[in-house]
């Protein structure tokens, strides 16, 4: 019987081991990009805004 469950084992653990997961790390192909064009918009929102609100102090009467 010691030899079967010697059998038995080692087949355990053949199978165990060959079930294990593989990881790969490897560097992407193309290279990483930031867009930023929200924040170019935001700035230029904030200078539009400032310059409406100063055309509507000058001249109320248009709005």
């Amino acid at each position: 019987m010691t030899g079967r469950r010697a059998i038995a084992l080692l087949g355990l653990v053949l199978s165990v081991a060959a079930c294990e997961p593989t990881v790969k790390v490897e560097a992407p192909k193309e290279p990483i990009t930031i867009n930023l064009n929200v924040k170019v918009d935001a700035e230029v929102r904030v200078k539009l805004e400032e310059q409406a609100s100063q055309d509507i102090k000058n001249s109320p009467e248009i709005f």
